[in-house]
């Protein structure tokens, strides 16, 4: 993930202030060099480094601070704090309109991900209750429209399309659609090129002229770097930006877009891009993502990951079958799926309190490995599933056969799941439902 080495930079840094217990000035004016340094090669803007090593030294140099039991820890919380209060303190909403339909215009340079993240923000609103309209209004790049027809698509959202038509009289056009067919947000997918150029801002600004967005949202990638926060100041002195959607921010870029585009352009980043997957869309959450580069975790993100992924209904079902002892190779299968789709462990390990996840750097559910599990348990009947020690022999080889994999594969798929069933019995009955209730079984949970 981005940040992992500046985390690990400040990291080191505050484990050398803890080892000496009481600071003096000289101590704190180190540290705060190593912080200089460590933002600088994380590509932070270098006027954004000095203001907040200023801000934070004139904060950490006061003698509440010197004179305190744990000066190094009172150094840390106000690193967190300025961290935060330069990534713009709380996440920032979308401008809804009061009367529909919100009009949101995605700008930005191309290849920066305009279209595949139009279509997650789509995905998102639509989850949180929202009726969107993607409207392509990118009549250059080639296949662009019919891009943002697919991902429209896949994430069942409706696009509107008149071809190669004025992307002004498009985007005019989409708003008109909207208000006629009860969609209450419009996103406007509009060009890009591979640099600013008069062209591109007049469209925008005839765009912007004609539709009056509620909200003109920056689409960035995070991997440019200073580029990304030369990008986002050129958009905003032209059409006068409203938010930023920084995408690509799970890749390997250094972090500093993230921590210098909303000091230099003074507006919040709104989204985060997180994987190339349709829902893949985090919001951002400063004070989380400052937790986060200080390794401190961010365990509410964790929270509403698994919110979104575990099906609250299912997750009942699982309970009453685990209190029963009727833990199944399909119940075994869907929740294998369900741990696929909160991301790679690494990710995972990254938001939680005191665990490095770099020592699970690539840590990730193995697709390959899920999709030959799936294969083998849907070659399975019904009732094999239901009761594997139907399994004999020749049924495994039918599976096998039917499933692309070997015997040995079936063998194996099955003695995992004889390990999770012996987990089950322990956690059944009445230890269940201590469990489920909060209270602490009389025997020991795992039989000691």
């Amino acid at each position: 993930m981005a940040f992992e080495s500046l985390s690990e930079k400040l990291s080191n840094t505050f484990k050398k202030l803890r080892s000496k217990g009481r600071l003096s000035e000289s101590d704190i004016k180190e540290a705060m060099r190593d912080v200089r340094l460590a933002l600088l090669e994380a590509d932070v803007s270098y006027k954004v480094v000095k203001d907040f090593v200023a801000r934070v030294s004139e904060r950490a140099l006061g003698q509440n601070v010197l004179e305190s039991l744990t000066p190094a820890q009172m150094v840390i919380k106000i690193v967190n704090e300025e961290l935060t209060e330069t990534m713009g303190k709380e996440n920032a909403k979308i401008n809804m309109a009061s009367k529909p339909p919100t009009v949101i215009m995605l700008v930005g340079l191309q290849g920066a991900g305009k279209t595949t993240n139009g279509a997650k923000l789509a995905a998102l609103l639509k989850k949180n209750g929202k009726r969107p309209l993607l409207a392509a209004c990118d009549i250059y790049r080639p296949a662009a429209v019919q891009q943002l027809v697919t991902v429209g698509a896949q994430v069942g959202v409706p696009v509107f399309e008149m071809g190669t038509a004025d992307p002004v009289k498009i985007a005019a056009a989409a708003i008109q659609h909207a208000g006629k067919n009860g969609n209450d947000v419009v996103l406007l997918d509009t060009a890009g090129r591979l640099h600013i150029d008069e062209a591109l801002m007049d469209e925008l600004k005839n765009i912007k002229a004609t539709v009056q967005p509620h909200e003109i949202m920056l689409v960035l990638d995070a991997m440019t770097g200073q580029d990304a926060v030369n990008a986002a100041k050129a958009f905003d002195d032209a059409l006068g930006i409203d938010s930023i959607f920084l995408t690509k921010l799970d890749g390997d870029a250094r972090g500093g877009a993230a921590l210098s585009v909303r000091a230099v352009t003074g507006k919040p980043i709104k989204y985060a891009g997180v994987g190339e997957k349709l829902d893949g869309i985090e919001p951002f959450h400063p004070d989380r993502m400052a937790s986060r580069i200080l390794g401190m975790g961010d365990i509410l993100t964790l929270i509403e990951k698994a919110e979104q992924s575990f099906d609250e209904k299912k997750a009942q079902e699982l309970a009453d079958k685990l209190m029963k002892n009727r833990f199944t190779l399909t119940d075994f299968y869907e929740q294998l799926t369900q741990l696929k789709s909160m991301g790679s462990f690494s990710d995972i390990a990254g938001m939680i309190p005191g665990v490095d996840s770099k020592a699970l750097a690539g840590a990730s559910v193995d697709e390959k490995a899920l999709a030959k599990t799936e294969a083998i348990i849907l070659s399975m009947t019904p009732a094999e599933r239901d009761n594997p020690s139907l399994l004999n022999s020749s049924r495994k080889k039918r599976i096998a056969r039917g499933s692309g994999t070997q015997v040995v594969d079936v063998n194996r798929l099955l003695k995992q799941f004889e390990q999770m069933q012996t987990l089950t019995k322990q956690l059944s009955g009445k230890n269940m439902k201590k469990l489920m209730s909060g209270k602490k079984p009389r025997k020991g949970l795992f039989g000691f």
